[in-house]
């Protein structure tokens, strides 16, 4: 499918980047990470529990300073990667362009409010803290409303995806996520029945995309301009701070979620259900669509992946925003951070023993 090399480097670098290392530690046992941190978070909040109710005091304008310092320092190391000069290949892809911008921004928001009303809502309410019951589905919406910006990378390297389609992708949603995700987000939580703090919705939008995009940019010329190698010395450094600050704040997050998890440890399971269905449905429309279209499967694959993986670090950082620490929304998004990596790699694997059976069609 490739047949050049992009006379520009910038262009290809982030591409370059993950193909070398598919899958780092961290990456790979994320699942595990994350679980030791509820571990971790539970016991902490039940041993110093007025060490970080200071912490949650440590508020600006309804946003925390200390969690809002570590979604930066999760966030700017995954923008650096994003290559806004990459848009020019769009219409090189076009169809299979069209095909995750319809998933991501017309199909993914709408079928998560949907899961989240037939399951938060309806069949499950009876199992669930009825004062939570609008927090689980805000958090459930705000991780579908925002693509993925980084693992999506990832995956497309293990499907054998074209990383120029991904990196132009990529690109194209977040700077459509700049202007989008505010509005979509607050139709669907108006939508249903949950009031909007527009105030606080724009400035998450400010701090945790357009803000982190701008300095990721910023930073990103000045390393290239000390040349290739530098630039990829210091985005290999910078990855592990990502997670790390990743693993905190989730650390944060249950340090406060403690005592409503050992209440009612099955509301982890239950959320888990619209996120699972979620995934598996907008993945395949997405597989099935540009199957239809005739597109080429290293253009289909990482299509569908980016059509169904989340920018959890936003949902996260916009939840506790919105809704606050101890929300059933900032649970919600966590959730979403605990079943990415292996439910990923399960598309990943679909993708991949399908390939015979896709390209006998295009």
């Amino acid at each position: 499918m490739i047949k050049k090399q992009s006379s520009n480097s910038k262009t290809t670098s982030p591409a370059k980047t993950d193909s070398a290392s598919p899958l780092n530690l961290f990456e790979r046992y994320l699942t595990l990470w994350v679980a030791l941190c509820i571990i971790a978070g539970i016991a902490l909040g039940h041993w110093f529990p007025a060490a970080f109710q200071l912490i949650g005091k440590q508020e600006i304008a309804r946003v925390n300073i200390p969690v809002g310092l570590l979604i930066w320092v999760m966030i700017v190391p995954m923008l650096l990667k994003i290559d806004f000069g990459a848009l020019h290949q769009v219409k090189e892809h076009w169809k299979g362009m069209g095909v995750t911008l319809f998933i991501n921004w017309a199909v993914k928001p709408f079928s998560m409010a949907l899961l989240a009303w037939i399951f938060i809502r309806q069949v499950f309410a009876p199992l669930l803290p009825a004062d939570q019951i609008d927090s689980y589905i805000g958090g459930l919406i705000l991780l579908a409303a925002a693509p993925c910006t980084a693992m999506v990378f990832v995956w497309s390297q293990l499907t054998k995806g074209d990383p120029y389609f991904t990196l132009s992708q990529v690109a194209l949603n977040d700077l459509i996520m700049v202007f989008a995700f505010a509005p979509i987000v607050a139709l669907l939580l108006g939508l249903s029945s949950i009031t909007v703090p527009w105030d606080t919705l724009l400035t998450s939008v400010a701090l945790y995309i357009v803000i982190p995009v701008i300095l990721a940019q910023i930073w990103r010329k000045l390393l290239l301009v000390k040349g290739e190698a530098y630039f990829q010395k210091v985005l290999h450094a910078v990855g592990p701070f990502s997670i790390a600050a990743l693993l905190a704040t989730l650390i944060l997050l249950f340090a406060f979620q403690g005592g409503a998890i050992i209440r009612q440890p099955q509301v982890i399971a239950i959320l888990s259900v619209p996120i699972l269905i979620q995934v598996f449905f907008n993945s395949g429309l997405a597989y099935l669509l540009n199957r239809q279209l005739g597109v080429a499967h290293c253009v289909a694959a990482p299509s569908s992946l980016i059509g169904a993986s989340n920018f959890f670090e936003l949902a996260v950082a916009t939840a506790i925003s919105l809704f606050g620490f101890e929300s059933g929304a900032a649970l919600a998004t966590v959730v979403g951070v605990l079943i990415e990596v292996p439910v990923m790699l399960l598309v990943v694997e679909v993708v991949n023993r399908s390939r015979p059976w896709y390209e006998r069609r295009v």
